[in-house]
């Protein structure tokens, strides 16, 4: 906390700020940036905290309270301001900030066309040069139904090339449908290209021209008697004519992003409606952070800020964007987005007639029933929490950090650290580790070693310690996490065992703690602290299987070149080359090693060495 001295020690201070443009951070005791604005006149911005502390909002007072120091950077306009201020926010992601939580990349439908067959697949990262891409899609979900319904539509392959190549007879996607079988000549070059090129104008919105061309295509065999083949037209011209009547909504034209937002009990949902090429894909629900005492209009000009000029890279930008309310931003908004994404938008306000308006309408509906399914859920989680608090003893229950350890017979050993506070669960600090040190199938021991880099890594760090150690296990799990706690002689730790008992099933775990002493003590708990209890668990329990999962699929494509020291890409490439595959390398003696281009004397024996341990 900040004393009143040093609040007119930081308006003494703006005096000597510019009357220009610029963005302003706020620095907490702890020289932690708390917040990041920009400003026209930073002088007058800048002071304005400041000067008649008690007219101002809750919110802005506490971050006022809270700040200790500031730093500001000169700009030349607003429009490079907010750029920075967006840039900043995403950095340091301050405490006091409206945040977008959600920055995943979004997906999309790639066509993979380095063969003579090409496929379209899901995809997700770094859009690269040369390919061709079709999104961004709002969720997986809705990529792979789009998917379904090319593959059921127009038959196009689905398998990789490895199983393309050594398939010797038609696969079950052929036989339900789903596939021409390119792989074993069923279908020639040119009619799969005709299907494929069919596929690609759906994608593209070209609804039109697409039915024009499979009538044409189904007359064309019915006049020359391939009664087949038109069927095969004929079918593919009905389910294209099932899903545009699915689709209630379409806009023809260009691409918008319709958004809405919604407020209530300090809780902010901005709905997105995503049109491309005319069609409707989805739509996504976002639910930024910090937003308590800020009004709808702030939220919304913060979140269109970062959505389009942080968080842009993996996204189309449209060249029209629709919002329900009018925000003080938008003519620099534009002009910023055009900087940073090179394309000119334009941004209206409550469309009154179109197909604007019916989408607008869709999304405000949407987004009530999304606000009102997060205002449930967050009053059920918030009694469950406080049951936990009450029931722990705890004045005050900050965080849980709860763990998990997870492997495959001894395989692979993975741990989580999922973390949760008073409003749930909290994904960006959301931890996965890689077990070291510990032996095959001992969970106690890999227990104890993620304990001890998880809180003394925090401790080092100078972070914060949870209120609620949770482990997933029984007696032996709790020993190793107070033996952790003891070691590290932290008092202010709970710890809590759960483990499922005798029958292992859900409702009849028990709930195992332990004393300052090291005396177990075993827990009975209402149902609500038991339900919020089991979610916690299975959250980390999710975690460790999906990260597991991870290792064990990623070790499956590794080589055991690869964990040689000095094999690198291309050294390894060449030896695989040279014998023909890694067996080959196995098989070679130090002399043959020795011949590769890049293999010195002493590496070709560590090779042989390493490859007969």
């Amino acid at each position: 906390m900040v004393s009143e001295t040093n609040t007119v020690d930081l308006l003494n201070q703006t005096k000597n700020l510019p009357d220009l443009p610029g963005v302003y951070k706020m620095f907490s005791a702890e020289n932690k940036c708390i917040y990041v604005g920009k400003a026209k006149n930073l002088k007058k911005r800048v002071s304005s905290y400041f000067l008649n502390l008690k007219n101002h909002t809750r919110k802005t007072q506490a971050l006022v309270v809270n700040t200790v120091s500031f730093d500001v950077t000169v700009t030349e306009n607003e429009n490079e301001a907010l750029i920075l201020e967006s840039n900043l926010i995403k950095e340091y992601r301050p405490r006091y900030n409206i945040l977008l939580r959600d920055d995943k990349s979004y997906p999309f439908i790639m066509l993979e066309d380095n063969h003579s067959f090409p496929r379209l697949v899901f995809y997700r990262g770094p859009r690269s040069q040369g390919k061709k891409f079709f999104g961004p899609f709002p969720s997986v979900f809705s990529v792979k139904s789009t998917l379904n319904m090319l593959h059921k539509t127009f038959q196009i392959r689905q398998c990789e090339k490895s199983v393309f190549e050594n398939r010797s007879r038609p696969c079950l996607q052929h036989q339900i449908r789903r596939c021409s079988a390119p792989c074993v000549g069923l279908i020639d070059e040119l009619a799969y290209k005709k299907d494929l090129n069919s596929a690609i104008m759906a994608l593209e919105g070209k609804s039109a021209e697409l039915f024009d061309k499979l009538n044409a295509e189904m007359e064309t065999e019915s006049n020359n008697l391939n009664f087949e083949s038109a069927a095969r037209f004929r079918d593919q011209i009905k389910s294209l004519s099932s899903l545009q009547l699915e689709q209630s909504v379409d806009n023809h034209k260009g691409d918008v992003d319709v958004i809405a937002i919604g407020y209530e009990s300090g809780i902010a949902c901005i709905q997105i409606f995503f049109v491309r090429k005319g069609r409707v894909l989805g739509s996504k629900s976002y639910f930024p952070s910090n937003t308590s005492g800020w009004s709808s209009e702030v939220i919304l000009n913060a979140f269109l800020n970062q959505f389009y000029l942080t968080y842009h890279n993996d996204r189309e930008t449209p060249s029209v964007i629709v919002i329900n309310q009018q925000i003080a931003d938008a003519d620099n908004l534009k002009i910023a987005i055009k900087h940073v994404c090179g394309k000119t938008v334009s941004i209206s306000t409550n469309p009154v007639k179109g197909n604007n308006k019916k989408l607008m309408e869709l999304a405000l509906k949407n987004c009530e029933l999304a606000l009102k399914r997060r205002l449930a859920s967050q009053v059920s989680f918030g009694k469950r929490w406080l049951s936990l608090a009450n029931e722990l003893g705890v004045l005050q229950l900050n965080t849980v950090e709860c763990f998990d350890i997870s492997h495959l017979g001894g395989e692979h050993p993975v741990a989580s650290c999922v973390v949760f506070d008073s409003s749930g669960p909290k994904k960006s600090s959301y931890r996965k580790f890689k077990i070291e040190t510990a032996k095959a199938s001992d969970d106690y021991s890999a227990m104890l070693e993620v304990l001890q880099r998880r809180l003394k890594r925090t401790l080092n760090e100078g972070g914060v310690l949870p209120d609620l150690l949770l482990v997933d296990g029984g007696k032996g799990q709790v020993k190793q996490a107070f033996k952790t706690v003891h070691d590290l002689k932290i008092e202010s730790v709970k710890i809590l065992g759960i483990s499922k008992g005798i029958s292992r099933k859900d409702g009849l775990e028990r709930f195992i703690a332990i004393d300052q002493e090291g005396n177990f003590k075993q827990m009975s708990f209402n149902n609500e602290t038991k339900f919020l209890l089991q979610y916690i668990r299975d959250e980390a329990h999710r975690f460790a299987v999906d990260a597991q999962r991870k290792s064990r699929s990623k070790s499956k494509t590794r080589s055991r070149l690869d964990s040689i020291e000095g094999i690198g890409n291309k050294r390894r490439s060449n030896l695989v080359k040279h014998f023909g595959g890694v067996v080959g390398v196995e098989r070679a003696g130090v002399s043959d090693l020795e011949r590769v281009p890049g293999i010195s004397r002493s590496l070709a024996r560590k090779i042989y060495d390493s490859l007969r341990l």
